[in-house]
């Protein structure tokens, strides 16, 4: 037993053990050194105070939690190792944020230990110092900005100068950060961190963002022998996060001040590593590191008002505003001033206006949220309005020999045009840049270039204009026609585009053959070349001018159209030109292939066809012929489901009728025709006359919508208890027998009745439309009651709903079905309503169950009945 125990115990140590050393409860840490002077003991050696303070999580209540570490204290100079040093537990407590912003809601805790570990040492004056390490495993779980993000460790250091920096009897202490980080920090939110040092000596400091490093793992989690920190490895960030961005691109640290801002990234712990260097006279003395993981909060929040420091616009004097800072329900208000000089209209209350501001300047913009209330927020910014910049370049130049020249044609109605910036799109090299305003440059291979020019003026409004240049080995020609046609006693005008110098050949029959332009008179179709000279760069290409004696033409044939119809006409040939007349039924007289339109019966339409200084004319007659007649007859009305009879007139040889649904024949005048929803018939009419097109005429069946007749659900009374009945349907009614019936010519009478009776009712409409039916009354010799049948077969064909049976009740109070166990699992109020058998759409036992029913019956008093049933399947 006592064996055992012993076993177990150990067990218990060894646990305790591995968890002490493999925790992941660290939240950032640091290296500090404090000069305390020479040695009293050893010449030529200083003594320091080394200093290791580490962030630990609050949640860790056993690993991580050591009273002593060993520090690694490596030379500069080549890297080996110097000493291995003790440094023993000197403090330890727990920070926290006490008292949030009461306009902050849900926020979360901002908790954890700081542990600091302390020694002594003298070190030998090096001229280039050394570096005291320590490296531990592991920082917190799920860090969102690192990958992995488990089981990772952290490496801290510290740098001690040497003489070359501060001289045999200078002295240096690092700068200290001190303790600042309780910041609560809320997602998407703008915030402010302090990580700024102070320097005892009062040494120049700067400060950015640096990579951190890794450090130990699960099976070395406190690294004995680190090694110089060239042999670590800094971490790897996940995308959109670097060392030096490891917020994210929406935070910044200040060089001078340490101050970290800007707006928060999705919630999560995020390693954040401050780089602090620290100036004597102008030199490098040292250069300190601060790792800590910052939590942003996913859940907390606040009204916030943020705006950019300066705004712009330069095309208009209307600008749209918006609150920069994430949206929060907790803005119930928003007041914008817009800094106009006089004006008392220069406000809004909306969360995006747009206002138009006056004239140009720069006007002071004020945005308040919740503004009069305890928990409001404001921003300013600066709106600068100088409309009138247009940024524009041109490019002169393709051919791969020669530079191309670049031509800002921007414009700035205010100011001047101040800077510019070209990226010339050369994949070959990264020098492609220039901040001239009309540069050159020289490519060095062919294709599409994407030239990018960033231009400026002194107000402040920029822009960026993006264009193509296609490069070639040779400069591109174009030509507005590759193919024309002249008349041999016709002189044309030949025109090429292109940088550089033209030669056309062949230069017979040709004026000006050295121009872009030159004038040609050929006697026989001749292909002409065109030679074009870039500064060497050399290329040609042709096109073909046909030459012709005459022109040939055909109007096109004679047709027959009808009456109020367009007609296109079509002539052939090689016309190159056209003249059409009459003018006035053509829709343009002058193109080839015009519409016509003819109203009398026969009109002649002449043409003239031209090529240059030749024509030739001709003509085409088109009939006009009108279309058949068709009256499909005048529109009427039906009852739903009767049938009307079509008296349609026409003059043709054949009748069609569309649709040809719900008729007797489509193909005569007087079809019969019975649709159930209102219908348009067209009648399409074709005859012999010569017009191919049917005449077409439409006849309007209006349907009176289906009466639905309802004379009630059939019911029980009691003998000598007046029933009101209540019919519906049409406006009109009339009952059938009038036995009992105090009137049978309204919707709603009251029967009175000894015996059982059925009533018929027809309702009708003033267009005599009607519909009938019927309500089977029982008659009961009893007092009112309420009839509950003992047994029901759910899923058979009768006797499938559990259902009360009121007689001589006018109002069902309650119907309810229980379980053995006093479930409920039916109610109603309705009468004729009943149980099928199921609950929550499972089908239910066989078995008993009990019911109760209340109802009022027709003279205001309360029948209450209970019972059991058995449900039978």
């Amino acid at each position: 037993m006592h064996r055992i125990l012993q076993i177990l115990l150990l067990s218990v140590f060894l646990i305790i053990l591995s968890f002490s050393g493999y925790g992941k409860h660290i939240k950032g840490g640091e290296i500090h050194y404090t000069y305390l002077g020479p040695s009293t003991t050893r010449a030529n050696y200083d003594r320091y105070q080394l200093r290791l303070r580490l962030f630990i999580s609050c949640q860790s209540t056993l690993g991580q939690l050591e009273t002593s570490v060993t520090l690694g204290i490596y030379r500069t100079s080549n890297g080996s190792l110097f000493s291995d040093v003790v440094a023993n537990l000197s403090s330890s407590y727990q920070i926290n944020l006490g008292s949030p912003s009461p306009c902050i809601i849900n926020p979360s805790p901002v908790c954890y230990w700081i542990r600091e570990f302390t020694t002594i040492v003298e070190i030998p004056k090096d001229p280039v110092g050394y570096m005291v390490i320590f490296q531990r495993c592991c920082r917190i779980d799920g860090i969102r900005n690192i990958t992995p993000n488990v089981n990772v460790g952290a490496s801290y250091f510290c740098q001690i100068q040497g003489t070359n920096s501060v001289g045999t009897t200078g002295i240096n202490s690092n700068p200290d950060f001190g303790i600042k980080d309780t910041v609560l920090i809320c997602q998407n939110k703008r915030f402010k961190l302090d990580y700024s040092a102070t320097d005892a000596e009062g040494d120049s400091l700067t400060y950015e963002f640096s990579p951190g490093y890794y450090g130990g793992g699960s099976n070395n989690a406190i690294v004995t022998n680190p090694g110089p920190p060239s042999s670590w490895v800094t971490l790897e960030y996940q995308a959109g996060f670097s060392g030096t961005r490891p917020l994210g691109a929406g935070v910044t640290i200040d060089q001078k001040t340490g101050l970290i801002s800007g707006v928060a990234p999705s919630g999560g712990d995020y390693v954040v590593c401050v780089l602090v260097r620290e100036f004597r006279a102008g030199l490098l003395v040292s250069a300190h590191r601060k790792d800590f993981i910052v939590h942003v909060d996913d859940r907390c929040d606040f009204p916030s008002a943020d705006l950019n420091p300066n705004y712009i616009t330069c095309n208009g004097f209307d600008f749209s505003f918006h609150n920069e800072a994430a949206s929060s329900p907790l803005i119930h208000s928003y007041y914008w001033d817009f800094g106009v000089p006089g004006s008392t209209t220069d406000t809004s209350t909306l969360a995006r206006p747009t206002f138009t501001f006056p004239d140009t300047g720069v006007y002071p913009v004020k945005f308040y949220v919740n503004k009069d209330e305890p928990c409001t927020d404001s921003a300013s910014t600066l709106m600068s309005v100088f409309p009138g910049f247009f940024p524009g370049f041109t490019s002169l130049g393709t051919c791969i020999l020669n530079p191309v020249l670049f031509t800002d044609t921007t414009k700035t109605k205010y100011g001047l045009v101040s800077s510019w910036f070209w990226n010339f799109g050369d994949n070959t090299t990264t020098a492609d840049t220039s901040v001239v305003q009309n540069p050159t440059w020289k490519y060095s291979d062919s294709g599409i270039k994407n030239v990018s020019f960033i231009v400026a003026n002194s107000k402040g409004c920029k822009d960026t204009v993006n264009q193509t240049i296609h490069m070639t080995d040779k400069p591109p020609i174009f030509f507005p026609f590759r193919d024309t046609l002249i008349c041999n006693i016709d002189t044309l005008q030949l025109h090429a585009v292109g940088y550089g110098n033209f030669t056309w050949s062949p230069s017979a029959n040709m004026i000006n053959p050295n121009t872009a332009d030159p004038y040609v008179y050929p006697k026989t179709t001749t292909y002409y070349t065109a030679t074009l000279d870039q500064s060497g760069c050399v290329s040609s290409d042709s096109l073909r001018v046909r030459v012709v004696d005459h022109v040939i033409l055909n109007p096109g044939n004679d047709s027959t159209i009808c009456l109020g119809d367009t007609a296109i006409l079509n002539p052939t040939g090689d016309g190159l030109y056209f003249s059409w007349t009459p003018a006035a039924s053509l829709d343009d007289p002058g193109i080839k292939n015009p519409h016509a339109f003819p109203t009398a019966p026969v009109t002649t339409y002449n043409v003239v066809a031209s090529i240059g200084k030749c024509f030739t004319t001709g003509s085409v007659n088109i009939r006009t012929v009108p279309y058949p007649y068709s009256n499909a007859g005048a529109d009427t009305l039906i009852c739903y489901q009767d049938t009307a009879r079509i008296e349609a007139v026409a003059k043709g040889i054949r009748y069609v009728w569309v649709p040809s649904t719900y008729i007797s024949n489509p193909t005569i005048l007087d079809p019969l025709v019975y649709p159930l929803q209102t219908t348009t018939y067209q009648l399409l009419v074709y005859d012999t006359l010569g017009c191919p097109k049917p005449g077409i005429s439409k006849v309007v069946i209006n349907v009176n919508p289906q009466i639905i007749a309802f004379a009630g659900n059939d019911t029980s009374i009691v003998m000598g208890q007046p029933l009101q009945l209540n019919g519906s349907g049409a406006p009109s009614f009339l009952w059938y027998p009038n036995t009992g019936l105090n009137r049978n010519d309204i919707r709603n009478p009251v029967a009175s009745l000894s015996q059982n009776q059925t009533y018929i009712m027809k309702t009708f409409t003033e267009a005599g439309c009607f519909a009938y039916d019927t309500i089977n009354i029982k008659v009961f010799t009893t007092a009112p009651d309420i009839f509950v049948p003992n047994a029901f077969t759910p899923g058979n064909s009768t006797n499938n709903i559990f259902r009360p049976i009121p007689v001589g009740i006018s109002k069902l109070e309650y119907f309810r079905v229980y379980n053995r166990n006093g479930m409920l699992l039916y109610s109603t109020t309705r009468i004729g309503s009943g149980w099928d058998g199921n609950y929550n759409g499972k089908p239910q036992d066989i078995g008993g169950y009990v019911w109760m029913v209340q109802g009022t019956d027709y003279t205001g008093k309360l029948v209450t009945k209970k019972g059991t049933v058995v449900l039978i399947r």
